[in-house]
């Protein structure tokens, strides 16, 4: 069985982190690689990190944000595979055979993602069917048995968890930093994948809770104002004909910059993890 490294950003919420990281114990059975990444938590959560057995934990003094932060856990991991997943998740029953599924049905699919309640509308179920906590795990049971192996082709997956082949990275490198604190650079990294010849999945039978902006919430960060600088660099560098309010009150249609872009050059979309990109062999 293929090994997966976790890679999961912190910054306090520790109750969050917490409640995730046990429902990942609870769900699976595949072998996990974790890698922690904390960007300066002061209310206990380095310790719960250190607390845990078998975790590779970098430490920030600062909060490096999340695309930096995710580029240092992806250098550090050794997996065949990379898992994305943020801390104010919680998984579900077979989440990650359920992923690695619909990974493995077409050679073409580069990245998948499931679907979920506090997410982004293309990887969101209808509001009335948002299942409590308490009956999450039987919802979600459900759903992957009406719904197994269904989903559907994406123009954007939402960063709060992503599954893909290690290979990806050589291909197109990692995240942008330039999009700090968070916001737009999974859109950015979406879109570069697609221009290295991959595809987007949505997986309709996984299900994973997702609180929805907890790292802002836990340090009282104004997400609609990183949002709207993050449109405003994205705006910029994909020259998407809007300004940055019209994309982040009214969206913007990915395609239109892949059709654009016929062509993966190196110097253009290539995005360096840091010193280097792994290859597999490392």
């Amino acid at each position: 069985m293929p090994l997966t490294s976790i890679v999961m950003l912190t910054r306090n919420g520790l109750d969050l982190t917490r409640r995730c990281v046990e429902s990942v114990m609870r769900h699976t059975e595949e072998p996990l690689e974790w890698i922690a990444v904390d960007n300066g938590s002061t209310d206990g959560t380095l310790e719960f990190w250190n607390s845990m057995e078998d975790v590779k934990l970098i430490a920030n003094a600062e909060n490096r944000g999340f695309a930096a932060g995710n580029n240092q856990g992806m250098l550090e991991a050794s997996g065949d595979f990379i898992l994305l997943l943020n801390n104010d998740t919680v998984v579900t029953p077979r989440w990650l055979s359920g992923l690695y599924a619909a990974l493995f049905r077409d050679p073409d699919i580069g990245i998948v993602g499931p679907v979920s309640n506090h997410v982004a509308p293309i990887q969101r179920v209808p509001h009335a069917e948002w299942p409590t906590l308490e009956h999450l795990d039987a919802y979600a049971a459900r759903r992957q048995q009406e719904q197994a192996g269904s989903g559907f082709y994406a123009h954007k997956l939402v960063g709060f968890c992503m599954l893909f082949h290690r290979r990806l990275l050589e291909r197109i490198g990692g995240f942008d930093e330039r999009f700090f604190p968070g916001n737009y650079e999974d859109d950015d990294f979406s879109i570069r994948a697609r221009i290295g010849g991959k595809r987007l999945w949505v997986a309709q039978d996984v299900f994973i809770h997702h609180e929805g902006q907890g790292t802002f919430a836990s340090n009282r960060l104004d997400y609609k104002r990183s949002s709207l600088a993050n449109a405003e660099k994205f705006r910029a560098k994909w020259s998407t004909g809007l300004s940055a309010p019209e994309m982040d009150c009214l969206g913007y249609n990915p395609s239109d910059i892949v059709a654009r872009e016929p062509f993966f050059i190196p110097e253009k979309h290539f995005v360096p993890l840091g010193d280097h990109t792994p290859s597999r062999n490392e």
